[in-house]
């Protein structure tokens, strides 16, 4: 079943303002890292992340990563699929995608 892509804004128009307000958070850039860390950027399932929060909150969370650029999700209905928008975050903000990298491995060694 095809889904409806639910588009952020285009690639030209990403703001590194809102880019950082929507990774302020640390629940959307846990999302960011486990995403950033699957090279092979395949569509994700919502609940595929293990997030300590409502499903209410994860749906205001994705929504935010969507606006601010960092993510596609494609409405099927009854869920929702996510994916890393890669390419577009490599080409407006290079280095960005290795530095959540580098920051989740940081964090994880204290």
């Amino acid at each position: 079943m095809a889904g409806r892509n639910l588009v952020g804004p285009e690639v030209d128009a990403l703001d590194l303002g809102a880019v950082f307000r929507a990774l302020a958070d640390e629940h959307r850039r846990s999302v960011m890292t486990q995403l950033a860390a699957d090279r092979s950027d395949s569509e994700r399932g919502c609940n595929s992340f293990d997030l300590p929060i409502s499903k209410q909150t994860q749906t205001h969370h994705f929504r935010v990563l969507r606006e601010a650029g960092l993510i596609d999700e494609i409405d099927y209905g009854n869920r929702k699929g996510i994916r890393l928008r890669r390419a577009d975050i490599e080409k407006r903000f290079p280095g960005l995608l290795t530095l959540l990298g580098q920051s989740a491995g940081s964090t994880a060694s204290r």
